[in-house]
């Protein structure tokens, strides 16, 4: 499987570490994990983890405007997308076409191939504005799943409750995870 992960400037971080942090221990079963980050993803997690360990995964990282990045094309066969988390901008510009960077680029790529988009968005309350993006991202074929966490399981730590869309998240992209199940 061809993983692209796209991180925005949305509050939210803790969402990105605890996907990355699966998703690293998870590497092997994958042929290629990629990352692209948004001008204001790294600010948002120094001011909300306080350290800069996005520098720290093993994953090719390309640069927002990088738009000979493999999964800027179909062509390169990369399976899904999750932005984690999305911001409200970028959700807009995927749900009108417009392509001006490297994760729009790649979310139109995703909906236009027929590939798994995910995109886990981080926004309270929503605005009617919100809602239309949401439904027109979803008509297209992408996928809203937002940063919502549910509390069957039981969860004791933050990192626990995050779990929960984490692994939703991962999940719906395709990525066979074990997590927590109603009824198991």
């Amino acid at each position: 499987m061809k993983l692209a992960i796209a991180v925005t400037g949305a509050s939210g971080s803790v969402y990105t570490k605890v996907m990355l942090d699966k998703l690293q221990q998870i590497s092997d079963r994958f042929e290629e994990i990629s990352l692209v980050w948004s001008d204001n993803a790294r600010s948002v997690w120094q001011h909300e983890l306080s350290n800069t360990a996005y520098d720290n995964y093993p994953f090719k990282v390309w640069e927002k405007n990088n738009f000979y990045a493999p999964f800027a094309s179909g062509s390169a066969g990369y399976d899904a997308l999750i932005i984690c988390p999305c911001s409200m901008g970028t959700l807009g510009r995927i749900a009108t076409g417009i392509s001006n960077d490297l994760i729009s680029r790649s979310a139109d790529v995703m909906l236009k191939e027929r590939k798994k988009l995910i995109c886990v968005v981080r926004e309270t309350p929503y605005s009617l504005i919100h809602l239309r993006n949401m439904t027109t991202v979803t008509e297209a074929g992408g996928i809203i799943c937002p940063a919502t966490p549910s509390f069957y399981s039981n969860p004791s730590t933050i990192e626990q409750v995050v779990e929960t869309v984490v692994d939703r998240a991962l999940q719906l992209a395709g990525v066979a995870i074990k997590s927590y199940k109603w009824g198991e």
